[in-house]
């Protein structure tokens, strides 16, 4: 007998998810029983869209009629708490997209009951799954790493909520806590202490009414094993060409560049990339010199990763065993303490310690 299935967030990143369940050779083994959005149009179109399953704008109803074994929650920042806490009280296994939450307490108040509970429970960091990322790991564990460079730069997202920091928590946290936790996850480290800056005054209410966050934001990371990085961030692209996003990991003789979703490239460790030692170059006044034509060699995403983080939450749902799970909730909640310790310094101007 197949699992009932449950959604609760009918926007776009809900759509994410149920476009992946409709893959009924990947997930036949659960049946989407029930949508719940506070607009019962879009709970409706999810319904129709799966054929399956009814609309609800109360969840505690969905839950009462339904008996979900598992809830996808994809639901605004400031909207987690309730429903996590009727979840875990029902004891029913939940998937909920990153941030877990933008108050300290309340994320920490989550975990600790998901943790009383023993309740299978994950987060939406599906860049763990991707497969670029066993090559990323091999070259920072065969490579003394020296610095990581990173960055993200993007237009601003279609949802009114976004706008406002206050509801969002930022870029920093809303969107590029994904490459915040990639690199917990690729380094196996910890971030220690961070200083944040931010920038506004670009985006203008003409340009875009409402509008009332961060421009970008620089931030210098000190990791536990003292290794630095800096993560640069912003949302004031208007064009594809204004930034290259991505993640430079630099060692003494090479570097690789992890461009999220997309590509891992390494340079400099094959013979035919290696540079040329130029007196007075390398060893003089800071520039480099490199091969005209670097080679690189680049290992590109081959899964769809967002698909196998979803199923492998399911799985552990029918299992019982959540080791594959590679976002647990309680480390979900590590990297959202990270993101909510950067915004923390850029209120204060000050460096602050990640608290766990």
């Amino acid at each position: 007998m197949s699992k009932k299935l449950c959604i609760i967030g009918c926007g776009l990143i809900g759509g994410y998810h149920l476009g992946h369940f409709l893959q009924r050779d990947k997930f036949g083994d659960f049946e989407l029983a029930g949508f719940c959005d506070k607009v019962l149009a879009k709970a409706e179109a999810f319904a129709e869209k799966a054929g399956t399953g009814k609309a609800y704008t109360n969840f505690i109803d969905m839950y009462d009629e339904v008996q979900p074994d598992a809830v996808f929650i994809c639901v605004p920042p400031t909207c987690h708490g309730i429903i996590e806490f009727e979840t875990i009280k029902r004891n029913i296994p939940f998937f909920v997209e990153k941030p877990l939450a933008l108050d300290m307490g309340l994320a920490k108040e989550l975990v600790r009951q998901v943790e009383a509970k023993g309740l299978i429970a994950a987060s939406g960091f599906q860049c763990r799954y991707d497969s670029i990322n066993e090559a990323a790991k091999e070259y920072i564990k065969t490579h003394e790493i020296m610095h990581v460079c990173a960055s993200r730069v993007g237009g601003i997202p279609d949802a009114e909520w976004w706008n406002v920091k206050f509801t969002s928590g930022g870029q920093l946290v809303e969107q590029t806590i994904h490459q915040m936790d990639m690199l917990r996850y690729l380094l196996d480290d910890e971030p220690d202490t961070v200083y944040s800056v931010a920038t506004r005054g670009h985006i203008t209410q003409e340009e875009n009414p409402g509008y009332f966050t961060d421009d970008l934001s620089t931030t210098l990371i000190t990791f536990k094993s003292g290794l630095t990085a800096t993560m640069m961030t912003g949302c004031y692209s208007l064009d594809g060409a204004s930034w290259d996003s991505k993640m430079t990991f630099g060692s003494r003789s090479s570097r690789m560049d992890y461009v999220l979703c997309s590509r891992v490239t390494t340079y400099g460790d094959i013979e035919e990339d290696k540079a040329a030692e130029v007196a007075g170059i390398i060893k003089g006044d800071g520039t480099q010199r490199k091969n005209e034509n670097e080679v690189g060699v680049t290992t590109r995403t081959a899964n769809d990763f967002g698909v196998d983080c979803d199923r492998t939450f399911l799985d552990a749902v029918i299992s019982g065993d959540p080791s594959k799970i590679r976002s647990p909730y309680a480390d979900a909640y590590k990297s959202v303490a990270f993101t909510i310790a950067c915004n923390k310094s850029m209120e204060t101007g000050l460096p602050v310690k990640v608290e766990y």
